[in-house]
């Protein structure tokens, strides 16, 4: 037992280092090759190994029609637009705050719950927490876009918390529409459906290159990013959510952020300022209290 705990926490530390790096190696990969055709690639090599997996080796039946139709709406609302939309949020904007951006999702889930759901069950802690979510998150916005102003910031920081919101949204989903299947099973239908719809906006918007055009860069980065991000970190992640509590499992939404600021400013120099440091704290630690107050509600 003790074993597996110290295991447990060794996966914890693989999950956080291994997806907060994703964050800039998927800057890395978009910088000579378009956003959703890296993600189409991406998802497509992932989904169909995690899927011919389970087809073959668990032998799981093909999804009913009715799932499908379910994979299908989650696989636009956390691949297509989360994951699609923040990869090309990239081409804007340091990959430090896009992963500090994706992190504010619990507070999207909150302010959705009260406009839409009218949840008035908001305690004084999730006020707290929102307020310095959105404080810390200005701070870093002040610092990044007025003194290292880059063409296309502000757009990049639009698409980044459209593709937040969408995450919050798949999170109250399935939250309210549960489905009897084996989730990592689904989460690999859902980067295959994912691909596909990608593949096609590709191929309507025009904005591709042929594969054999594709530079080594990019081709080492999506090795990266199906290898480290999608497998192992995943695998590292259902571990330790199996053999930690709930609480210390989540820690590694706090450290994701983190790990990309620091190693975007290592690897591709992306500014790192006392402002970026104090306002990504604050912010993680609005988002730690809302996180907290949300479980102590239900």
């Amino acid at each position: 037992m003790k074993s597996n705990k110290q295991k447990a926490y060794l996966a914890l530390v693989v999950t956080s280092l291994l997806w907060g790096t994703t964050w800039v190696v998927s800057k890395i990969g978009v910088e000579k090759t378009p956003a959703f055709e890296v993600a189409s690639i991406r998802q497509f090599s992932g989904g169909i190994i995690y899927v011919s997996f389970f087809l073959l080796f668990k032998k799981l039946p093909l999804p009913t029609a009715k799932q499908f139709r379910w994979l299908f709406i989650m696989a636009i609302l956390m691949f297509v637009s989360s994951n699609g939309i923040a990869t090309w949020a990239l081409k804007y904007i340091p990959s430090g705050l896009a992963a500090l951006i994706a992190a504010l999702y619990p507070l999207s889930v909150v302010l959705i719950e009260m406009v839409f759901y009218k949840n008035n069950k908001i305690s004084w802690s999730t006020f707290i927490g929102l307020f310095l979510g959105i404080a810390g998150i200005a701070l870093v916005f002040y610092d990044n876009a007025f003194h290292n102003h880059t063409e296309g910031f502000w757009f990049g920081v639009c698409l980044s918390l459209v593709a937040m919101i969408t995450w919050a949204m798949a999170t109250i989903f399935i939250a309210r529409k549960k489905t009897e299947l084996n989730p990592y099973y689904a989460t690999g239908w859902q980067m295959l459906i994912s691909s596909f719809i990608m593949f096609l906006i590709v191929l309507i918007s025009g904005d591709h290159i042929p594969i054999s055009s594709i530079p080594l860069q990019t081709w080492g980065a999506l090795a990266y990013l199906v290898a480290a991000g999608s497998l192992f970190a995943f695998v590292a992640f259902i571990y330790s959510m199996k053999n930690l509590e709930p609480g210390i499992a989540a820690l590694y939404a706090y450290i994701n952020p983190i790990v990309a600021i620091l190693v975007g400013s290592l690897i591709i120099n992306e500014k790192l300022t006392m402002n970026i440091i104090l306002g990504s704290l604050i912010t993680l630690v609005g988002v730690y209290l809302v996180n907290r107050s949300l479980k102590t509600l239900k």
